[in-house]
């Protein structure tokens, strides 16, 4: 018998914006493996050349939609590509596939971003701002839309530390109407000389523009039936589609990447601090939860404005971020990459000049010595490039590993407590259940497989243990040989100093 959730879904059409992007992929793979969806229609753009069509015909080979093509392979043929852009006007869509959409759909999905911190502020505007009024526009002439879910991030407000589920437009500069202006009215080039200017407390533009879409709802779309998602950083999957999936270096999976592989050894991040990481399949099953549960509030509309959901760690299952380091550093040895330069080890500080003048001796040294090797080998080098951006992403990332936030999720657990036993189970998104040494155990084997491409026989997993042994020895026997000459060269200062008195 169908759940409260599947029965709303049933034989419904879906549109869906970000569908190639890690949260969308799994939001398809969700949809078509537990509901009755009619259609999803996916807005996609070409990307290297490859066009939409193309980029989606090769979903079948990708290994989240594995399990499903398994038990369903005329899955996929529920998802219909559309061209367009969230970067261009209209959404780059054509007139024909807009008539298709205002006509069937009715549930909207949007979780297109660019989530480029560095992104030039009037492409983070297009793409994070002005597409949002643009799905707004859309959605309104839908003749049957039911529910539409907006998925910003809880870090759309990180100039306050306690974040509510409310709005804060009190923190922007400009209203979202005149920021959108400047940017149809100024050059490109003039609106990103303005960056320092507008983004004021923002650390960066991504949060800055996604915190003027959020304005932009609160003021245009009071008449839909709409709702604001907002994820912490969503990391690797826990359950589904399959445990530790993720197909992308983004955030905290970096760190645990370039740690896994020996060449991250000294960060920056506030180990005391609440890190707020939320799995991907949670942040799914959230988002479908939600787009029921605003279609069954709709016609009981109780808020002039449309609702929002925090979603981080709950409070009785919080994690620091020395929690995450720890974590997976007492699971190297489980999961090892065969590739790994050196054994995998993390120092980290808060401190930004302290960072630069150990990353001297843990990054920048060893890089030189093996672009050396390198170059006496006749092939490029590469490691002081790989560690000017991987410092580079650092200090951009370090605002967001070095303060702690704490976030109200009173919706969320409103939204738990409606939802029947069956979808609680079947569309599980409490972090209260999290077992974290289970899911970083599932993190680092995902990581291993599908960003370190290794596969996952006994025998390579042995090898790379004994990969992982054998550097350990000799990061033992380096560190003794560092502390012995330092205890050398230190008796040696000793005993010129008090040589004449002893």
């Amino acid at each position: 018998m169908a759940t409260d959730v599947q029965t709303f879904y049933k034989d419904k059409t879906v549109f869906l914006t970000g569908g190639s992007g890690f949260l969308g992929k799994v939001t398809i793979e969700k949809l078509l493996r537990t509901t009755e969806v009619k259609r999803i229609y996916v807005l996609l753009r070409s990307k290297r050349g490859q066009e939409m069509r193309e980029r989606c015909a090769a979903w079948d080979k990708d290994p989240v939609f594995v399990n499903l093509m398994k038990t369903n392979p005329e899955a996929l043929k529920r998802v219909v590509p559309f061209a367009g852009d969230c970067q261009e006007p209209d959404l780059g869509l054509s007139i024909s596939d807009r008539q298709v959409l205002v006509n069937e759909v009715q549930i909207v999905i949007h979780t297109a971003a660019t989530v480029r911190f560095v992104e030039p502020l009037h492409i983070a505007l297009a793409v994070n701002t002005r597409a949002t009024r643009l799905m707004i526009q859309l959605a309104r002439e839908m003749a049957h839309l039911e529910s539409f879910v907006h998925v910003s991030t809880a870090y759309s407000n990180c100039v306050v530390e306690h974040v509510s589920e409310r709005y804060y437009p009190e923190y922007l500069n400009c209203t979202a109407d005149k920021i959108l202006e400047l940017l149809e009215s100024l050059s490109p080039e003039l609106l990103d000389d303005m960056t320092p200017a507008l983004l004021g407390k923002y650390p960066n533009t991504y949060t800055y523009t996604k915190a003027l879409a959020e304005q932009v709802l609160q003021l245009e779309a009071k008449d839909l039936p709409l709702s604001i998602f907002r994820p912490g950083v969503i990391i690797a999957s826990y359950k589904e589609p399959m445990p530790g999936w993720i197909d992308n270096l983004y955030g905290p999976i970096a760190v645990l990447y370039g740690a896994a592989f020996g060449i991250l050894r000294i960060t920056l991040l506030n180990l005391k601090a609440q890190a707020g990481i939320v799995p991907v399949d949670y942040c799914v099953n959230m988002v479908l939860a939600c787009a029921w549960n605003t279609a069954r509030d709709s016609s009981i509309k109780q808020s002039p404005e449309p609702p929002i959901y925090n979603f981080t760690p709950n409070e009785d299952n919080l994690i620091t971020w020395g929690g995450f380091r720890d974590k997976a550093a007492l699971l190297r040895y489980n999961y090892p990459l065969s590739k790994m330069m050196w054994m995998p080890f993390l120092h980290c500080t808060t401190i930004p000049w302290l960072f630069r003048f150990t990353a001297i001796f843990y990054h920048l040294l060893p890089g030189y010595a093996i672009d050396l090797v390198l170059r006496i080998w006749g092939k490029k080098p590469r490691m002081i490039k790989l560690y000017d951006k991987i410092h580079k992403n650092i200090d951009i990332l370090a605002p967001f590993v070095i303060t702690s936030w704490f976030f109200d999720t009173v919706n969320t657990r409103k939204l738990w407590a409606k939802m029947s036993a069956e979808d609680q189970k079947l569309y599980d998104f409490n972090m209260s259940s999290v077992d974290w040494d289970d899911y970083f155990l599932q993190a680092l084997a995902g990581v291993r497989i599908y960003l370190a491409k290794e596969k996952p026989g006994q025998d390579i997993l042995e090898n790379g243990q004994r990969i992982y042994r054998r550097f350990k020895f000799l990061h033992r026997l380096l560190q003794f040989t560092l502390c012995s000459g330092a205890v050398a060269i230190l008796w040696s200062i000793f005993k010129r100093l008090l040589g004449p008195f002893i």
